[in-house]
């Protein structure tokens, strides 16, 4: 239930209107339908009887699944990847953003374009196979293919600048935290009261997706940069995972990862084990991380967060409230004094792979 109600939240996001929600409990999923057929033919009716006219499904279906669901239905059937791509589509602002969206949906749409079938190729030769030459099929998948390509080219120039930019912050001696956590968790709302910086903000999923940095002065003259990254979910679609990749290289080279979590949801701990789960795949975990648990003001029981916060060794926050950030930033500059210093870690700055964007 708690996933179909990020579903739900996802779809408002990306401005679809949620008319009803069916949920089956299966001991194994059909191949066909992923639903049972029966259940599949309710849903049909429902969706009529409710002028629907899209279906979107939690679990990732296989183009097979969507060519028979949508056989029994004249409805587009999404699943959560491509609503997750979509979402992404519409917040990508800077050229680097576009390029990794566009990136992604390419290699998600490459092995879902269907056709008439391998035994219609003009390319597999024999009796049968010759013919004037590709198939429109095909033409299509040797389109993706190159534009796939030049995307990735150009997403490798665009590193490059992203990486001297790094090389110099690393050389600088200044030490980098890095905001992680679930997405809506309140990343950019922290960056924006930590540095009075003007981050776009708002209470929906990914409203922001591309890096934001700046710089954090403590009390006690302590510098660093503080750099918000794009927010995490559960089962992220690999595609926009590898895309990322540039992107998310940033947090190798930080000091401190900060990991904001929203204190506020009932499924917190879900969302902090989806979290660690994508660091662990990023092979990040280990590094100094710091956890804040956002949003206090909106939590009816303070026993059940004080009692996370000792489970975590977390501080409790709330981003919108000033009054709430010395302890927070108590805690930063005391772990940034304990850490090695960036001089000692210049070698780091060799890497060859790109970092976030730095706007300051």
């Amino acid at each position: 239930r708690d996933s179909m109600d990020e579903l739900r939240e996802l779809a408002r996001t990306a401005g679809v209107e949620v008319l009803d929600t069916i949920i089956q409990h299966r001991r194994e999923l059909n191949p066909r339908y992923l639903m049972g057929e029966g259940k599949m033919r309710e849903v049909v009716i429902r969706a009529l009887q409710f002028g629907a006219t899209l279906l979107i499904f939690d679990q990732e279906l296989s183009p097979a699944q969507v060519r028979s669901i949508s056989m029994m239905t004249e409805l587009k059937v999404i699943d959560r990847s491509q609503l997750i791509l979509d979402i992404f589509a519409r917040r990508a602002v800077s050229l680097d953003g576009k390029v990794q969206v566009e990136l992604a949906q390419l290699k998600y749409i490459l092995p879902r374009l269907t056709g008439r079938g391998v035994q219609m190729s003009r390319l597999m030769g024999g009796i049968g196979g010759r013919g004037p030459g590709e198939t429109k099929l095909e033409t299509d998948r040797r389109r993706i293919r190159d534009r796939i390509a030049r995307l990735e080219r150009e997403l490798k120039e665009l590193s490059r600048g992203r990486d001297q930019r790094r090389k110099k912050r690393v050389k600088a001696g200044v030490p980098i935290v890095s905001i992680v956590g679930y997405t809506n968790a309140g990343k950019s709302t922290l960056l924006n009261a930590l540095t009075k910086s003007e981050v776009f903000t708002e209470d929906r999923l990914f409203a922001t997706l591309d890096p934001k940095s700046s710089r954090l002065r403590f009390p006690r003259d302590t510098e660093a940069v503080i750099t918000d990254t794009v927010g995490f979910i559960r089962d992220l679609p690999k595609e926009l995972v590898t895309a990322f990749a540039a992107t998310l290289d940033e947090l190798q080279e930080a000091d401190i990862l900060l990991h904001v979590v929203d204190g506020a949801n009932p499924a917190c701990e879900a969302q902090i084990a989806a979290v660690e789960k994508i660091l662990g795949e990023l092979d990040l975990i280990g590094k100094p991380t710091l956890m804040v648990f956002n949003k206090e003001d909106r939590v009816a029981d303070r026993a059940i967060l004080a009692n996370l916060c000792r489970r975590f060794d977390a501080v409790p926050i709330s981003a919108l409230d000033p009054a709430t950030l010395p302890p927070l930033m108590e805690r930063l500059e005391a772990m940034i004094r304990i850490g090695p210093s960036r001089g000692d870690d210049n070698h780091e700055g060799e890497r060859t792979a790109g970092g976030g964007e730095l706007q300051e």
